[in-house]
């Protein structure tokens, strides 16, 4: 369900039978002396200012969305209910979601809400962890980028609630000169790490696939995504990049969790 689009409709009808009011019926129940307006009316003018408000909110500066998988584990949840930040990299235009101004780029790190590049209508969540023009390789279960190799700490045991199996806990650290970011990541030491069978992508020729291994170089414009349950998510080492269009907003706060408030609060 494209929610953007049914918003559009409701502020592009109730706006004008808001405008009609003002300006035609308004002025005919004043002169025929009736102070009620139309049912019809009252229920199409009066939710006007409320839902163009809410579309505003949605469209340019914030916007909710549930976690329906494990995938990002143990950062997220399944059912933590978080606010993505819509302006951070640029404002865009509702619906079609273009970019009309340039605020800023994904940065190694961030955790980003994007539109599926197989299905248009399907909002994904995902960490970057390679931006334009870098060079990835993703080998036994360790990241490096540009040749820089990401630093790995940890290694306790957690449960994973949705496999109900135990995976090994890390914190992965990018290096100070690629952003520094720091945060949780999941491991399954009971599966591999190779074995890639990548669906044939737009820029897979950028890729090499290796028994244990892969390496990509990121085109222009596009970002290499990866969730951080890293053997329980889909993502960029099987779909391919993630064009800078599809891009919605960078995730940065759970508001609720109705199985567990403690989760309320800000994320890296």
């Amino acid at each position: 369900m494209n929610f953007a689009l049914i918003l559009f409709i409701l502020v592009v009808v109730t706006g004008v039978a808001w405008v009609a009011d003002k300006l035609v019926f308004a002025p005919q129940r004043k002169a025929a002396g009736i102070a009620r307006m139309p049912l019809w009316l009252e229920y199409s003018a009066s939710f006007f200012p409320v839902i163009c408000a809410v579309f505003f909110l949605r469209s340019f500066l914030i916007e909710p969305f549930k976690i329906p998988s494990g995938s990002m584990i143990p950062t997220l949840q399944i059912g933590d209910f978080i606010l993505v930040n819509k302006y951070t990299y640029g404002i865009r235009l509702p619906v079609i979601n273009k970019k009309i101004v340039a605020l800023g780029d994904p940065k190694r790190g961030d955790v980003v809400v994007f539109r599926y590049p197989l299905d248009q209508s399907v909002d994904y969540i995902k960490r970057v962890v390679a931006i334009p023009g870098d060079t990835i390789t993703y080998q036994d279960k360790r990241i490096t980028v540009n040749g820089q190799p990401l630093e790995y700490t940890g290694g306790e045991n957690y449960l994973d609630q949705e496999s109900m199996r135990y995976a090994k806990l890390y914190t992965e650290t990018f290096p100070a000169d690629l952003g520094g970011n720091r945060h949780g990541i999941l491991n399954d030491p009971d599966r591999t790490s190779g074995m890639f069978m990548p669906e044939r992508f737009p820029g897979i020729e950028n890729c090499q696939f290796l028994p244990n291994s892969m390496t990509c170089k990121v085109p222009a414009g596009h970002y290499f995504t990866m969730g951080d349950n890293r053997d329980n998510s889909a993502d960029s080492r099987f779909w391919g990049f993630v064009p800078d269009q599809n891009i919605v907003g960078r995730a940065f706060f759970v508001w609720l969790n109705l199985g567990s408030l403690s989760r309320i609060g800000g994320f890296q």
